[in-house]
């Protein structure tokens, strides 16, 4: 099978962080990213539980500023 390249738009501060917790775990991020897309085949979808929490602040938001602030940062 031949690899594909996955690409995301983090935040510097994010990106640095973790960074730092790999090296401290001894893997990349590129490895770190290859473990979590596994987990998602192995679980079927996400190896842990998302909710959303009702006192957000963001939930308040109308639906085309929220669609507004994500495709933010998909643009290139």
């Amino acid at each position: 099978m031949q690899d594909t390249v996955v690409r995301a738009r983090v935040s510097s501060e994010l990106k640095l962080e973790t960074e730092k917790v790999f090296e401290e775990l001894g893997i990349t991020t590129t490895d770190a990213i290859r473990m979590f897309l596994s987990q998602v085949r192995i679980h079927g979808g996400l190896p842990f539980s998302v909710k959303v929490r009702r006192e957000s602040n963001d939930l308040l938001r109308s639906t085309e500023s929220r669609q507004s602030t994500l495709d933010s940062f998909y643009n290139d």
